[in-house]
């Protein structure tokens, strides 16, 4: 897949961890995660890259790596509306979205893309951060992102946020931007506010200016603080996942999203294009314009539970 981003930002390594840099990947005493199930092959046909051995670890792979997930993988919230369990180990992940060619939200999206990171040797430092889709009001650390060394230098790379996600990693230094195909990101440092310390804040070009897409500090999190995040994002009735189905899907020209029965289509220059869906055209959307996997069973549970919300 070609490399269709132009980057902008400083040429070598971010700045040192007490200047605001990630900490080293793979460092501090954060325990290991358990990704020895994967099965490296059925991902990469998932994401339609059957035959791309050898995937050396370097920025090159991270970027045809996330660019192939993004393009294959839509985010969703499909079992959190149905009131499914949705484990977050490895073989769970996979199984979910490799083999029953499912989506994911971000905790699961990114918690597999990790694994695939790391079984291809990348150092990986997985992060919890705050969303702010245009707002700087402090919310609970619910998205998961990841930073990852390629070519000697850290990169956000988060396959998992949806709609305003980066399409391809974006360099972790102040200032640096990615454009992919109409979209363009940037990055920068955010001073301490008060007891609050320096975090790195991702923004995405809006017509109207920069649009705060969210917020993490550089800091290890153990693998319980992620299931406390998930458990929280996918059970509380404030969470904006509970009572509502939100499924996205992003490319080089536009950004489809559904929520609830509302399909938008929004494209750089600010165009949107919205359509009210029928329940029963509820599950064709999802399986062509977001290219999930339903079975009969799983169609007719989802259009039961969209008659019943409001």
């Amino acid at each position: 897949m070609p490399n269709t981003a132009v980057v902008h930002g400083p040429a070598g390594p971010s700045a040192p961890a007490g200047a605001g840099a990630a900490p080293a990947p793979g460092g501090g005493t954060t325990p290991p995660w358990d990704t020895t199930p994967l099965d490296l092959d059925a991902y990469l046909t998932r994401i339609r890259l059957t035959g791309r051995h050898p995937l050396p670890p370097t920025a090159a792979t991270l970027r045809t790596l996330q660019r192939a997930h993004t393009a294959a993988v839509s985010f969703e919230n499909l079992d959190v509306l149905l009131g499914r369990d949705m484990p977050l180990d490895t073989a769970a992940l996979q199984r979910k979205i490799v083999h029953a060619g499912r989506g994911g939200y971000c905790f699961e999206q990114n918690l597999l893309f990790a694994a695939v990171l790391e079984r291809l040797g990348f150092p990986v430092v997985r992060h919890l951060a705050r969303v702010r889709r245009g707002s700087t009001r402090v919310r609970r650390r619910s998205h998961t992102t990841l930073v990852v060394e390629a070519d000697g230098r850290p990169w956000l790379c988060d396959a998992g946020f949806g709609d305003e996600g980066p399409l391809e990693p974006v360099p972790l230094a102040p200032g640096a931007t990615v454009t992919t195909g109409d979209w363009t990101w940037r990055l920068d440092l955010e001073p301490p506010a008060g007891p609050a310390p320096e975090q790195w804040a991702l923004r995405s070009l809006h017509p109207d200016g920069w649009f705060d897409v969210y917020a993490f500090r550089p800091e290890h999190h153990a693998p319980d603080d992620f299931e406390s995040a998930h458990y929280w994002t996918s059970h509380h009735p404030r969470s904006p996942f509970t009572d509502r189905m939100v499924v996205q899907r992003g490319d080089d020209h536009v950004r489809h999203t559904l929520t609830g029965r509302t399909l938008t289509a929004r494209y750089a220059d600010g165009r949107l294009l919205r359509t009210e869906l029928a329940p029963d055209e509820v599950v064709h959307v999802l399986r062509g314009t977001f290219g999930i996997r339903l079975g009969a069973q799983d169609a007719v549970l989802l259009q039961q539970r969209i008659a019943e919300l409001p």
